[in-house]
C-alpha cells in the first residue's frame, strides 16, 4: 500500500477499530454507550451519548485522548466521562 494510501485512510485494515458497544447506562435522561476504541496501545476512551428530543433522537460522539491498557477499564472510564460531560453540558452537547 502506498504511503499516500495510509495516509487518507484508503484500503487496509490496520487502523483504529470501535469495540462493540456495552449495554447503554441510563444518566439524566441521557443514554450511554461505552465504545472504546481498540488501537495498538490499548483502548481509547469512546462513547455515544443519546437521548430523545421533541420524537428526534439526538447523539453526540464523544472520543478522548485517554488510552487504558484493558477493555473493561476502558468501558468504565467511558461512562464516567460521558457522565461528566452531560453534568457539565447537559442538551448542549448536541
Amino acid at each position: 500500500m502506498s504511503f499516500l494510501s495510509k495516509l487518507f485512510g484508503g484500503g487496509g485494515g490496520d487502523g483504529p477499530k470501535k469495540g462493540k458497544s456495552a449495554d447503554p447506562v441510563e444518566h439524566s435522561g441521557f443514554r450511554i454507550y461505552a465504545e472504546p476504541i481498540s488501537e495498538s496501545g490499548g483502548h481509547r476512551i469512546a462513547a455515544r451519548i443519546e437521548k430523545d428530543i421533541d420524537g428526534e433522537t439526538k447523539t453526540h460522539q464523544m472520543i478522548r485522548a485517554d488510552v487504558t491498557s484493558n477493555r473493561d477499564e476502558a468501558v468504565e472510564t467511558s461512562v464516567h466521562k460521558a457522565k461528566m460531560l452531560i453534568d457539565q453540558q447537559g442538551e448542549t452537547i448536541f
